[in-house]
């Protein structure tokens, strides 16, 4: 079903990439990375693409990544290709702009990508939440590192140690989202700024984009991220965390060293 919960669509030279299982909150599985990866790899051989757009059905972004599957990776009882890391990679290695529509809360990796899109633009209501601490994990998608270049190390370091949200408008405010709108404006603006890139000479973009972006520090920092991600998954904290998750109860750290 994973080709239902991502709608992969053409609007002119735009793709647009649509999370769509508003049911389980648009959270993203593993075969849903695969889809998306897919596209991304698509797009970027295909000269007729000039933009990316991500949109989402519902009232959620995401709620990041399907937590039963963070469980069954942690527990070895999981054992294919993690998707994930190919659609981070992909998104760092992106030369054609990205653009994304946050109508609704975006939390863990929904949060993180935005730091690799070009363009984003957000719901005043909605929120970004990064709880990675709270399941036992730690940041990825070079968040780590482009978070704080971002918006600086403290107020970083509210969203990745406090695990505290960021509200659309402070979002916007402090870079993190090119504007804070009704919900219901959000994905028209965003359709209107993609489309626009498209109308741009594409190699001046490629190029521009390029020239902003340090992907090999983003890449390596990915994969030291990754690394250790890999290793948290497992670890008695995160299975207290998903332990927790599942049975509906608050997390409980206090007898783990």
């Amino acid at each position: 079903m994973s080709e239902d919960h991502v709608l992969i669509r053409r609007d002119g030279a735009v793709l647009e990439i649509r999370f769509n299982r508003p049911a389980k909150k648009n959270a993203i599985t593993n075969d849903m990375y695969g889809v998306i990866a897919d596209a991304l790899e698509a797009a970027a051989s295909d000269a007729s693409v000039r933009a990316i757009l991500f949109t989402a059905a519902g009232d959620l972004f995401t709620a990041g990544n399907d937590l039963t599957d963070f469980a069954a990776q942690g527990s070895g009882a999981f054992t294919g290709p993690r998707h994930v890391e190919r659609f981070l990679e992909r998104m760092i290695e992106a030369e054609k702009p990205v653009v994304a529509a946050v109508q609704g809360d975006a939390v863990g990796v929904g949060a993180t990508m935005l730091l690799q899109c070009d363009l984003v633009f957000i719901a005043e209501t909605a929120r970004l939440v990064t709880p990675f601490v709270n399941l036992g994990l730690l940041p990825e998608n070079a968040s780590s590192m482009t978070l704080p270049d971002r918006i600086g190390h403290v107020r970083a370091f509210q969203m990745l140690g406090l695990c505290e949200p960021l509200s659309g408008r402070d979002a916007a405010a402090c870079g993190l989202a090119n504007a804070a709108l009704p919900a219901g404006e959000v994905e028209p603006r965003a359709r209107a700024a993609a489309q626009a890139l498209t109308k741009k000479a594409p190699e001046s973009l490629r190029l521009t984009k390029g020239l902003m972006r340090n992907r090999p520090a983003l890449l390596a920092r990915m994969k030291q991220e990754g690394a250790l991600f890999s290793e948290r998954l497992k670890s008695a904290e995160a299975a207290e965390a998903f332990a927790a998750f599942l049975e509906k109860r608050p997390a409980d750290f206090s007898k783990l060293g």
